[in-house]
């Protein structure tokens, strides 16, 4: 519905052509942007239902219960199994951090989401073959547990931005209510969290909208081929400005491959595209303080560069 919504005000009712670069920019603004705030919205929603009726404390009390190690590893599963864009798991980042889930594991979603979902797991094996589909899933996966767990141990929590916790804090003691006592806790919550937001996501998929489908793929081919020692570091800085899902760079990373980018290189860019998007960087920015996202782009970043050079090695 939302897709024929936006094809209907940009392509008819305000006749652009989804042939031009304008066209498909808008396009995709007024697509992401309906999009994410519906997702915000019902995510904020459902949990803060649920939450009605659990407090804060309790949730996380339970949690630690679950060995941390196994934590990460359902949280990577979760993230295959959730077909998002980056900028799509950041309202599922902001439910998981204000329920009082740990950081690291947090961050392992986040991570992995973007990066892995079954539908890009599908598309590899049909472009790629099943070696490559799950040699990718695996690295995926790992990467998002290495993040998580490395921003865990750092113990980071100091550099959430204080709204959180305060939220945590009022949530500790939950009163007696009814079904209608929770629908208006909801619906409080989901005003008060888009209030919050909402610039910022207008302004994360602006930039997203204006270089979406600007791909250079002749710089990646001239300066990221198969004689440059550098060339998954070419790719990944290449990739961090851009924003766009595992399924969207598919068909880019097999045009980059058969001119002569190696396998790990381009599975490299298409990494650090979905998993650290600027527009995503821009929505954390609510969320988490500029030295956490640093340090998560730092260690992600580190992570898909070992990744695309394992690759390059084994491939």
């Amino acid at each position: 519905m939302i897709l024929k919504f936006a094809d209907y005000f940009v392509y008819e009712l305000i006749n652009l052509s989804p042939e031009t670069q304008i066209g498909e920019s808008i396009h995709f603004f007024v697509y992401d942007t309906i999009k994410i705030i519906i997702l915000l919205s019902v995510m904020i929603f459902t949990i803060s239902m649920i939450r009605s009726f659990f407090p804060a404390a309790k949730v996380k009390e339970t949690l630690q219960k679950i060995h941390s190690s196994f934590a990460y590893l359902m949280a990577a599963v979760l993230g295959v199994f959730s077909p998002f864009c980056s900028c799509s798991t950041v309202p599922i980042f902001i439910g998981f951090v204000e329920s009082g889930i740990p950081l690291g594991v947090t961050f392992t979603f986040l991570v992995t989401s973007p990066i892995v979902n079954e539908i890009a797991i599908g598309f590899l094996f049909l472009t790629f073959g099943l070696r490559i589909a799950v040699i990718y899933t695996v690295a995926g996966m790992v990467v998002g547990i290495l993040s998580g767990f490395i921003i865990s141990k750092l113990h980071l929590e100091h550099l959430v931005e204080e709204y959180i916790y305060e939220m945590q804090a009022k949530k500790s003691f939950v009163p007696e209510r009814n079904f209608r006592d929770r629908i208006d806790f909801a619906v409080s919550e989901v005003k008060d969290i888009v209030n919050r937001v909402w610039i910022y996501i207008i302004i994360g998929i602006s930039l997203g909208a204006l270089i979406h489908g600007f791909v250079p793929e002749t710089f990646l081919v001239k300066y990221a081929g198969p004689n440059n020692p550098f060339a998954v570091f070419v790719s990944v800085a290449a990739g961090i400005p851009m924003y766009s899902n595992a399924i969207g760079t598919i068909p880019i990373i097999e045009a980059l491959i058969a001119k002569g980018v190696g396998v790990g290189t381009g599975l490299a860019f298409m990494m650090s595209v979905v998993a650290l998007s600027l527009p995503q960087m821009i929505l954390l920015k609510q969320v988490i303080k500029p030295k956490l996202i640093a340090i998560f782009v730092g260690i992600t970043g580190t992570s898909i560069l070992m990744v695309g050079y394992l690759f390059n090695i084994i491939l």
